[in-house]
């Protein structure tokens, strides 16, 4: 016996247990590898300008990453929803915290489905010049085509999340592979200064950060807990495999481009794939890198409308989002849920407010964590007899660790960005006569 859905208000239709460990690598891949593993080795590179301190911090982000899903692969099999993180911090804690982690991952999965979507439009843009004016039109049409498939049923969108999952993957090694049949790149003329001290330890705090954020997706099947058919063994499978297929893939792509490029040669590069490409074919880089691009975010648009309308379904059953939100069809499918946050992606799109949405967002993309990690703590404590089908490996010290690293990825990101940083929190403040209300309005 496990928490399930008889432990929440009845549903209005069903989702259906149609999800296995492949889905659940296929979304973890999907929702993780996007544009930022093309740009952020550039900037671990101008940080940590040698072999060895630039690989160090990328297997030090997968094994930080690995630990994260390990210990949420607990709560995911223990408690048998779907709706992400919002679930495990609203049987934790309460509804006022469901509330807050709740609408805060669902405004930024919406508006990271608006920033995916965009670039994407670019990167058709590069490749047709006839559609730049409209890329707001293209980011647009990628978001409805992916609600239509999505709209199919469960089965349809897993298969599509499959399947757009593994293009990308296969893209990315045929990648890893021209660059690694190409001749070595010559050795950098420059003198590399390498930080000691003091700014080492800064260089590489700023730079775990930013490869942890180029991890952050390994969360993906967590928003799918009640609809994989055995959430005991698939999830902990699919997050294990999930994370080792995209750090596999994270180091292979930083091998590739060290080998064309060198490491200091990658320092400062915006794009280090379009600056590999260009070193490989020339004039036509950046049209090799946009397809590459638009292979990669495809599967991206069609996770992150998934997970995002996993969200309200649980929400709404909880009674902190409209009632209607509920709704499932005979397929599978949270119709209104899907439709709203179809909708939130438009306007974010239509508007051009996602990097800002994003750039608050950042706050709370944190505090997900922290909050999450901090109930698996409190539930081992609170309801130390319940059903547990996978426990934590190496608990309490791995959750211990990665609970200090969000606290410090916390403080890193208010330091970082204090403007944003205080927005959020002043919204958190506000957020809680805004829930009262959403309460006494709902019966």
């Amino acid at each position: 016996m496990t928490i399930a859905l008889d432990s929440a208000p009845t549903p209005r239709g069903k989702l259906l247990r149609a999800f296995g460990v492949v889905f659940g690598l296929a979304v973890i891949v999907g929702n993780t590898i996007a544009a930022g593993i093309l740009a952020t080795p550039g900037d671990i590179a101008a940080r940590l300008p040698t072999p060895t301190l630039f690989f160090g911090v990328w297997v030090a982000g997968a094994l930080y990453a690995l630990l994260g899903a390990l210990n949420l692969a607990e709560l995911g099999a223990m408690i048998q929803r779907s709706g992400g993180q919002y679930v495990f911090a609203r049987h934790a804690f309460g509804p006022y915290t469901g509330f807050i982690i709740g609408w805060s991952d669902w405004l930024s999965t919406s508006a990271s489905t608006a920033a995916v979507s965009f670039v994407l439009a670019e990167s058709v843009a590069t490749l047709v010049p006839a559609l730049a004016p409209y890329k707001k039109a293209v980011a647009a049409a990628a978001v409805i085509v992916f609600t239509l498939v999505i709209w199919r049923g469960a089965r349809e969108s897993g298969r599509a999340q499959t399947v757009t999952s593994l293009l990308k993957a296969l893209a990315l090694l045929v990648l890893v592979v021209t660059c690694l049949l190409a001749p070595r790149g010559a050795p950098s003329t420059a003198t590399v200064v390498v930080p000691v001290g003091a700014t080492l330890f800064g260089a590489i705090v700023l730079a775990m950060q930013g490869v942890i954020y180029t991890y952050d997706g390994w969360n993906g099947v967590l928003y799918f807990s009640e609809e994989v058919q055995d959430p005991g063994r698939d999830i902990p499978r699919a997050m294990l495999g999930g994370v080792l297929s995209v750090a596999a893939i994270y180091l292979l792509l930083n091998i590739a481009f060290a080998w064309v490029l060198t490491v200091p040669r990658m320092g400062g590069e915006p794009l280090v794939a379009a600056a590999a490409a260009r070193a490989m074919f020339g004039g036509r880089a950046y049209a090799v890198v946009s397809a590459l691009t638009i292979v990669m975010l495809l599967s991206a648009v069609n996770a992150l409308l998934l997970m995002g309308s996993r969200v309200p379904v649980a929400m709404s059953r909880d009674g902190l989002f409209p009632a209607s939100a509920a709704n499932v069809d005979a397929k599978g499918t949270p119709t209104v849920a899907l439709l709203l946050t179809t909708g939130a992606s438009l306007m974010f799109i239509i508007t051009g407010a996602f990097n800002a949405v994003l750039a608050l967002a950042a706050f709370y993309f944190v505090l997900q964590y922290l909050v999450s990690f901090s109930a698996l703590v409190y539930l081992r404590r609170k309801e130390p007899d319940a059903p547990r089908p996978y426990r934590a490996w190496g608990y309490p010290w791995t959750t211990g660790l990665v609970l200090i690293g969000s606290i410090a990825f916390l403080a890193g990101a208010v330091a970082s960005d204090r403007a944003h940083s205080l927005w959020a929190f002043l919204l958190l403040l506000a957020s809680y006569p805004v829930y009262r209300i959403t309460r006494v309005a709902r019966p």
